[in-house]
């Protein structure tokens, strides 16, 4: 009874209130408004679910994607740096279209003589270029760069296709329906580019001897992907935003001088026709080497082999099963280690290729950094589905592709190294590994959502290296990303942007869609709901084609867990946390009720009656009485020190409001109230806190969980601002 009078009286107050409200305003109409709630479902942005791509994150029971095979063979002439080509495609049609053309990405086009890719960017006037550049530039000297395409045929017919910059379209003879295959031929050939003078995501790096380090990727026509979200996914590749294809089986036949070590995509079939009999024993005892690296070239082998020059040819042979592209690395200047890694009782080799060149800094460690890699990836996704992991060294790369990554970190000429040296390629080798899970395997269309390769791996990739080093990558993402989020608003796109056209294309994609799944494991959701939930999301689409939505979807699906409003918040928009203590106002327990207490208690003499004795909470530091409490204490001691605390948000983002007390004695207690604390008020919230002894300090985010951009407001008492503060504050106006 006494639930339904208090619940009587609250609703009184309510109806008066507006009641009041509406005859003050009765002459002015007023204008309504949409649910602008940062709690609202994101429905009005999510894709409308389907058999395919369910309203739970999951694929549907209809849900298809195409098959693609390749077999190919490949010749490296290292006389004049070309590559020459002749391919054998057999394209599935799996969905449940008809198709009237194929779409194929010609990646090596976008540095064409004719591409418009140097066209598409500003471009002011530089203070140096080297000769080559000027020419290209002014002299409209090309390097004849970019796919020559030989033949395209089928059955030995030509075929008829179209090419549009890095786009080529063959055009069907006939309608392929569903369930049907297609088999088609191309030849082809191009020039390879030199990496540190032409820029690019593979190509080649000369040495000072002559010598080259061939790392090699992108460098075939590949088939788009076609699915039910777009139909054929060929936007143009203008340099940044990657590419999204099909899994298929590979089987690559790799030509190239006889002196030279190669590792692909794959696992080499033919190792008694290129491999020595030590080199063979050298690899057998290396997949029975769990804890140390085994050389299969040593650096002696290299430094002899990088002298001379074969005129004479081996052809290696790789076969892959499952794989959605194919890169390959071939050099004679090759150390080669490897050694065994357990994968949840599988043996998967953790490989590694380098120069002398990245000597002593990759024999200690990158190896090491592969096994590590596919255990703590395996740990939070899925088991690591490969026979092996390469990393190959290159001065200037970064860039992942199935079973193989090309890597920077090189040591000073004298082999010295410094701990930034070490952990940039350390971080470097974690990274690009990691991208065997995502989008290798977790086949996100980068070329549209860059965040889902770079940012979700980039997550991985924190967890991975704290357990390789703790010390060297002590990190705190959500501290970290604060300085970008604060920025110049008008530098800053949302998460949820098309990758090509993003100004800060590193926070954007990598840093910030990391830093939030860091928050939300570590801080939001806890790791037991994230890790279970993050991981159902990676099994559910292992070689499939996700998308944004079955990622959010999955994500509450799994662990229960309403996350619309940070998504939404953190992926959709440029806001930014910013939460702080407005004012802290110290109360009383006393024995006397206020005026106002009075007159109610007059005026609802019945409830309060129902109520029975009453204890009463003032400012009035004069009416209190810390004694008020003593009869119904039953003993215990009563909190006689009482602050209520008013957040404010000057922020757009909610977040959790972490919150803490420091004592009079120097103990300090944290609480965290959810971000639901914003539902019904989004920029102020009051809490009540009650303690036997005074409270010194009240702090929120002490640890710098919630990205705060400001935290010049999170404390009480106010912190005196310093000289840096003070710049900061110049800098904002």
């Amino acid at each position: 009874m006494k639930k339904i009078s208090l619940l009587v009286f609250s609703l009184f107050f309510v109806v008066a209130a507006n009641f009041a409200q509406e005859k003050q305003e009765a002459k002015k109409t007023q204008q309504g408004h949409t649910d602008q709630n940062k709690f609202r479902q994101m429905k009005d942005v999510l894709a409308t679910a389907n058999d395919q791509h369910t309203a739970s994150g999951a694929p549907g029971h209809q849900y298809t994607q195409q098959k693609v095979d390749y077999v190919m063979d490949i010749r490296l002439e290292e006389s004049t740096n070309k590559i020459y080509g002749d391919e054998t495609i057999t394209y599935h049609n799996n969905s449940k279209d008809v198709l009237d053309y194929l779409w194929l990405q010609l990646d090596q086009n976008m540095r064409a003589d004719d591409s418009k890719t140097p066209l598409a960017s500003s471009n002011a006037a530089a203070a140096f270029l080297t000769p080559d550049n000027f020419k290209t530039s002014f002299m409209k000297e090309g390097k004849g760069f970019g796919f020559k395409i030989e033949k395209v045929e089928t059955d030995g017919k030509a075929l008829s296709h179209t090419i549009n910059q890095t786009m080529m379209r063959i055009n069907l003879p006939k309608k392929l329906a569903p369930g049907e295959t297609f088999k088609f031929r191309i030849k082809w050939n191009y020039k390879i580019n030199d990496i540190n003078k032409d820029g690019g995501r593979s190509g080649l790096e000369t040495f000072p001897d002559g010598n080259n380090n061939y790392t090699i990727a992108q460098f075939f026509p590949r088939l788009c992907v076609y699915d039910n979200v777009q139909g054929w996914q060929n936007m143009q590749f203008w340099g940044r935003s990657e590419f999204a294809l099909e899994f298929g089986d590979y089987t690559v036949n790799l030509t190239v001088p006889a002196d030279h070590i190669v590792d692909a995509t794959g696992v080499l079939q033919n190792e008694k026709n290129v491999l020595t009999k030590e080199q063979q024993n050298r690899w057998e005892k290396a997949r029975k080497s769990f804890k140390e690296p085994v050389l299969i070239v040593t650096q002696k082998e290299a430094e002899i082999a990088e002298k001379g020059r074969a005129t004479n040819t081996k052809t290696w042979t790789f076969k892959a099963d499952q794989v959605r592209d194919f890169a390959f690395a071939s050099s004679r200047k090759y150390i080669w280690d490897a050694m065994a890694t357990s994968v949840n009782g599988k043996t998967v080799m953790a490989v590694s290729l380098y120069p002398k060149e990245g000597n002593p800094l990759w024999e200690e460690h990158s190896t090491r950094a592969v096994a590590t890699t596919l255990i703590e990836y395996s740990k939070l996704t899925f088991d690591y589905p490969y026979p092996k992991a390469v990393s190959v060294h290159s001065e200037r790369q970064g860039m992942e592709y199935p079973m193989i990554c090309f890597n920077f970190g090189r040591p000073n000429p004298d082999g010295t190294y410094s701990d930034r040296t070490k952990k940039g390629m350390i971080g470097v080798i974690v990274h690009e590994v990691g991208h065997n899970f995502f989008p290798m395997i977790v086949n996100s269309d980068e070329r549209q959502w860059t965040w889902m390769d770079e940012g979700l791996n980039s997550f991985v990739e924190i967890l991975a290296e704290l357990t390789y080093d703790p010390e060297l990558f002590a990190t705190n993402p959500a501290n970290e990303i604060t300085r970008y989020m604060g920025g110049d608003q008008s530098n800053i796109s949302p998460i949820m942007s098309q990758g090509d056209y993003v100004k800060q294309f590193g926070p954007n994609a990598y840093s910030k869609p990391a830093a939030g799944l860091y928050m939300l494991r570590q801080t939001i959701m806890g790791p037991e709901l994230f890790d279970q939930a993050f991981r159902t999301y990676a099994q559910r689409w292992m070689f499939k084609h996700p998308t944004p939505e079955d990622f959010f979807r999955t994500m509450e699906d799994a662990s229960g867990v309403d996350l619309d409003w940070f998504f939404r918040g953190w992926f959709y928009t440029t806001d930014v946390t910013d939460i702080g203590i407005k004012e802290v106002k110290p109360l009383y327990l006393t024995d006397k009720p206020s005026e106002r207490v009075t007159a109610l208690k007059e005026q609802y003499k019945q409830y309060f009656e129902g109520l029975g004795e009453l204890v009463y909470i003032t400012d009035n530091k004069e009416e209190a009485n810390p004694k008020a409490m003593d009869n119904y204490a039953d003993g215990k001691e009563v909190p006689s020190f009482i602050y209520s605390v008013e957040f404010e948000k000057p922020g757009g983002l909610v977040m959790p409001i972490i919150v803490e007390l420091t004592y009079a004695d120097g103990t300090k207690e944290k609480q965290t109230f959810p971000a639901q604390i914003w539902m019904r008020d989004d920029t102020a919230v009051k809490r009540v806190f009650a303690s036997t002894q005074e409270i010194t300090n009240i702090t929120v985010d002490p640890d710098l969980e919630t990205a705060d951009v400001d935290t010049s407001n999170n404390s009480w008492p106010k912190k005196e601002s310093d000289k840096f503060d003070q710049f900061k504050e110049k800098v904002k106006d």
